[in-house]
């Protein structure tokens, strides 16, 4: 027996493979829908096949995005959820208590994922990398490096090594190449979720408390990312 849950993270640290992982320990089967492109309909049909051999055991409904569905939407996912028959794992890149409907909240527990830090994505690079080519020869110093640059990122980390292992072709993966496939991909940024709000604190917070190594921090995270007004409104203030 499982709660219905919200999880709430940044893209690529594992909140799928979490849904998965649950739907196999309780042997139901698990219906993946995304709220950009689903409908009440979608899970209408869903509901329709509880009890019978296609979920005989009910379903858990993995439904990503869930900020897309509008209140209206959200306020049906009620009768499903409270049936009992059907368990809701909704995700979200947003903050849940701004963008999910206080009566679905209510009815979940809520999981924060943070993103996975470099010494745990560094053995799923190295198991990457043998996976995609056993032949390659790569370094420590390259593994290290793809796994501090994606930001805590796991599918980043996966998409440079897909890269370096196409390129490479059962020879040396370098660290050049690793500083190539991997540029950028650290930064984290949202102009108007709670990263963008978070660094602009920072920056503020740093300059008030007088320390520059932060504040300048701050600062060149918001110039990278090409937003110079709210840079300069901070500054002004």
């Amino acid at each position: 027996s499982i709660p219905n849950m919200i999880f709430y993270g940044p893209s690529g640290v594992g909140k799928t493979t979490v849904a998965s992982i649950i739907a196999g320990q309780t042997e139901r089967k698990l219906y993946r829908l995304n709220a950009t492109t689903a409908s009440i309909s979608d899970i209408r049909q869903i509901f329709d096949e509880l009890g019978t051999m296609l979920a005989p055991n009910g379903a858990l409904i993995y439904l990503d995005e869930i900020q897309y569905f509008n209140k209206k939407q959200q306020q049906s996912l009620l009768e499903f959820i409270e049936d009992g028959r059907i368990t809701l794992i909704a995700s979200t890149t947003e903050n849940p208590y701004f963008y999910v409907y206080s009566a679905i909240l209510s009815r979940c527990t809520v999981f924060e994922f943070r993103p996975v830090g470099a010494e745990e994505v560094e053995p799923a690079v190295r198991r990457a990398f043998s996976l995609a080519d056993p032949s390659l020869s790569v370094s420590d110093e390259v593994c290290a490096h793809i796994a501090s640059s994606c930001g805590g990122d796991v599918r980043k980390a996966m998409n440079a090594v897909e890269l370096l292992a196409q390129a490479a072709r059962g020879g040396t993966v370098t660290l050049a190449d690793a500083e190539q496939a991997a540029q950028r991909s650290a930064m984290r940024y949202d102009r108007d979720g709670d990263q963008h709000y978070d660094i602009l604190s920072g920056l503020q917070k740093s300059i008030r408390g007088s320390d520059p190594d932060a504040a300048v921090h701050y600062l060149a995270r918001l110039l990278e990312a090409g937003d110079l007004i709210s840079a300069c409104r901070r500054l002004l203030v």
